[in-house]
């Protein structure tokens, strides 16, 4: 996000934890001190669990049978609320499903969706208004847990297929070549803020190509703009999301530079001092129910399947030719070891973080989807 944001939020970040007591961020762990007791699940065996290390593109990611876990309906019946930026992203797909299919609610949950986007969403989370914040732990994120916050990233989303290439594109000059590119000194049309998760991707981008942070200028742009920037000679390159860069896919005068690392989710469910430590049976309970309808409806390419497109065209409101003109997003429900810090430090590079890193155990919390599917460490 531009500085005066960043700013702006550290600010508000401040104000709201004085306001709730809070002093220096003394948060070691967010989980509940209450044991819990994992058992084995029905239906997720060994293929339920990845080493967190492995980041192989070729992973294949975490898969329970079809309709597991099974629901546990909670004794008690809760209302969550959860904060999305988007209601028609495809990422967001698996919540809409959940939802339609009445997954969360075969769990005790009566789950709603408000769009908010994340600096917004974030001091709500973290004083108990908001449950749930589908996002990505953006700068944002780390500033607010940094100033006492108690907030989580406790779930993936997904990771491109092998197809994608949605991400950083270059509009070739002089007969240069993708492997010959240099971005030094060059401009960038986005429609994304330095704050966000696409940072990490970027950065490993920019440095392929003899350029960092410091030597880019970014442009940000509308989402309407970005195209028309890079194809009118506005900026020299651009980072084009789904299904954008279709429009210049195959032309020789553009080549594609990279994207989000495959088999790496850099977003998903974060959650704050409700579902953490005032009841972990309910954060338990929204993601057994999102694992499940991950591992029943987008388990493989459910873009084959065209009846299940149609549904999802009229979930997330959008052409059905649209959503196959771009490949499947591999749902991932798992969290990267390191992506944490990965991500960190291109915050730091761009800016937009300050003070040392936080380390993982600050910002990620594997233990709840690790009880859904019956892991035990």
């Amino acid at each position: 996000m531009p500085r005066s944001r960043t700013t702006a939020l550290a600010a508000l970040i401040a104000t709201l934890a004085l306001g709730a007591g809070c002093t220096a961020p003394q948060d070691t762990t967010a989980t509940s001190t209450r044991p819990r007791t994992v058992e084995p699940v029905a239906g997720c065996g060994r293929a339920s669990w990845t080493d967190p290390a492995d980041r192989s593109p070729g992973r294949t990611p975490a898969r329970c049978d079809k309709g597991a876990p099974a629901p546990r309906p909670l004794k008690r019946h809760r209302t969550l609320t959860v904060a999305t930026g988007t209601l028609g992203a495809e990422y967001v797909a698996p919540l809409r499903t959940a939802l339609a299919k009445g997954e969360f609610a075969k769990e005790g949950l009566d789950v709603r969706l408000k769009v908010l986007p994340t600096p917004e969403a974030l001091p709500l989370l973290a004083k108990g208004d908001l449950d749930v914040l589908w996002a990505a732990p953006e700068a944002a994120v780390v500033n607010g847990i940094n100033g006492g916050f108690t907030i989580r990233w406790v779930a993936g989303n997904f990771s491109p297929d092998p197809k994608s290439r949605s991400g950083l594109w270059v509009r070739l000059k002089n007969g240069r070549t993708a492997s010959s590119v240099s971005l030094r000194g060059s401009t960038m049309g986005t429609m994304i803020g330095k704050g966000s998760v696409i940072m990490y991707p970027m950065a490993r981008s920019f440095a392929t190509h003899g350029a960092d942070m410091n030597s880019v200028a970014f442009q940000q742009l509308g989402s309407s703009d970005v195209l028309t920037a890079l194809t009118g000679g506005g900026v020299d390159s651009a980072w084009l999301l789904d299904p954008v860069w279709r429009r210049v896919d195959g032309d020789r005068k553009y080549a594609f530079l990279g994207g989000q690392p495959q088999g790496e989710p850099l977003g998903g469910a974060l959650y704050g001092p409700h579902l953490l430590q005032q009841d972990p049976d309910a954060g338990v309970a929204f993601l057994r129910a999102y694992i499940r309808t991950v591992n029943t409806y987008f388990a493989d390419d459910y873009k084959a399947d065209r009846a299940f497109v149609a549904e999802l065209a009229k979930l997330l409101k959008v052409d059905a030719a649209t959503l196959t003109a771009v490949p499947p997003l591999r749902m991932d429900w798992e969290i990267r070891k390191g992506t944490a810090e990965r991500l960190q430090k291109a915050y730091r590079d761009a800016g937009v973080t300050k003070g040392p890193p936080l380390p993982e155990n600050r910002l990620v919390d594997r233990t709840l989807y690790a009880e859904a599917v019956g892991h035990r460490p």
